[in-house]
């Protein structure tokens, strides 16, 4: 199970520039002036050997009329209901505002836990105006300036203290694939859920958010066993499309932390769309097998190559990583459900597949004499040996006497022989370069 922190409070206190400091990148937007944020951002950070989710937020404004601060006040409340953690941050060189106020007694209400960040604290005289935040009456406050991180190293120890110990695996399940149902609410998850098992475990309707939490189900028929997880839609009434797809997506995050395998469902009627796609690209970055089901498709009108045509410009948005199983099915009319399983199963193959050093260095050793990586400021390259990494996921380790001058496409080449030798089929796959 993922532990998910967001990061909420008024607009331009210094969210996006937290976040980007415990993801380790400038992946938000920053800037000087309020509501630069619009879209979520998702990251993952790690401290102390322990990994969490992080989402950055629009800043919050309370009872404002404006539509796209309503739009970002709903989603905010969104990330409060999904949230593990929230770190509310607030600006030391205005002091308490009206708007820390408002915010103040909703996160009352949700009786979340809370972490006050009191941020722009990097100075003396900043530090004593900071102490007013006391008068807020919530209980752990930090005091850090996000631009240098003075001060978040505290930050982040108290945060992976609320990481509970017991996140980890249940033994008895440790053997069992574990499948997530991930996509856009109203594609039609509950629905091949209760296809594959053959019963309506799972209340179907056709309004986005019936499914309320993450639902858990042990898949034993015809000599397999999984555990299935399908998850949520949205869960409070919105017109918003956009809190629709911000609610699917903190879903998928938590859902592909439980999960060996996601099964991203398409509406065949739709098509990808960007949400999808990010959906699909925090699979893979999660290192999850990974395969597509396209649902509805007895509403599609076919000719000889509709199939055909349709998969491969599904396999055009997914690139560069494309190399996934696409399966069309209707779970209405129970078409190809039975592949879906089939198909689980080869891919968690796929996932769990170990090879052997001696069978790996005759193969890959044979394509880089083929084809050798390409010199650099007049330094031959050479890779003498290669092996496969003890990770839960497919990794590969070569090693060469310049490890640093192998370029990205010589990189891609050696996954592709990975994936033309081998059987890879739904799985991303690390590949690193160490000296020899």
């Amino acid at each position: 199970m993922g532990f998910t922190v967001a990061i909420v409070g008024r607009p331009n206190v210094g969210k996006s520039t937290l976040f980007n400091r415990l993801v380790g990148m400038k992946k938000a937007i920053v800037d000087d002036f309020s509501g630069v944020t619009r879209d979520r951002i998702y990251g993952e950070s790690d401290w102390g050997g322990k990994e969490f989710n992080v989402i950055d937020t629009g800043g919050f404004v309370a009872h404002s009329k404006d539509v796209f601060e309503a739009n970002i006040r709903e989603q905010v409340m969104i990330a409060l209901d999904e949230a593990s953690l929230v770190l509310f941050m607030v600006d030391a060189s205005t002091g308490i505002t009206d708007l820390d106020s408002d915010f103040v007694n909703i996160l009352r209400k949700h009786q979340k836990n809370v972490f006050v960040v009191v941020n722009k604290v990097d100075n003396q005289e900043r530090m004593y105006m900071a102490n007013e935040f006391y008068s807020l009456g919530m209980e752990h406050i930090f005091f850090i300036a996000a631009v240098s991180g003075s001060g978040t190293g505290e930050l982040l120890d108290a945060v992976v203290e609320r990481i509970p110990d017991d996140m980890e695996e249940n033994p008895d399940e440790a053997h069992i694939p574990k499948v997530c149902i991930i996509g856009q609410p109203n594609v039609g998850k509950s629905s091949i859920v209760n296809a594959l098992l053959g019963e309506d475990r799972n209340i179907v309707t056709n309004i986005a958010g019936t499914t309320r939490d993450s639902i858990h189900t042990r898949y034993t028929k015809f000599g397999k066993e999984l555990i299935l997880i399908d998850t949520a839609g949205l869960r409070r009434k919105t017109k918003v499309h956009e809190n629709l797809e911000f609610y699917s997506v903190i879903r998928a995050i938590n859902a592909l932390d439980e999960s060996d395998i996601a099964v991203i469902v398409l509406d065949a009627t739709q098509g990808v769309g960007q949400q999808d796609l990010a959906i699909y690209r925090l699979a893979v970055k999660k290192k999850r097998g990974i395969m597509v089901v396209v649902n509805k498709w007895d509403l599609i009108e076919k000719s000889t190559n509709t199939a055909k045509e349709y998969e491969d410009g599904i396999k055009a948005k997914l690139a560069p990583f494309n190399d996934v199983p696409i399966i069309f099915t209707s779970a209405l009319e129970n078409q190809r459900i039975f592949k879906i399983i089939e198909t689980i199963e080869q891919v968690y193959k796929n996932l769990t597949t170990k090879i052997a050093t001696s069978e790996l260095n005759e193969v890959m050793l044979k394509e880089i004499e083929r084809y050798h990586p390409p010199a650099v400021s007049g330094k031959l390259v050479s890779i003498k040996y290669v092996t496969q990494l003890p990770t839960k996921t497919p990794a590969f380790a070569f090693f060469s006497n310049h490890p640093k001058y192998i370029r990205e496409p010589y990189r891609l080449f050696l996954e592709k022989q990975l994936r033309k030798h081998f059987s890879f089929k739904g799985v991303p796959i690390n590949i690193f370069f160490r000296e020899k």
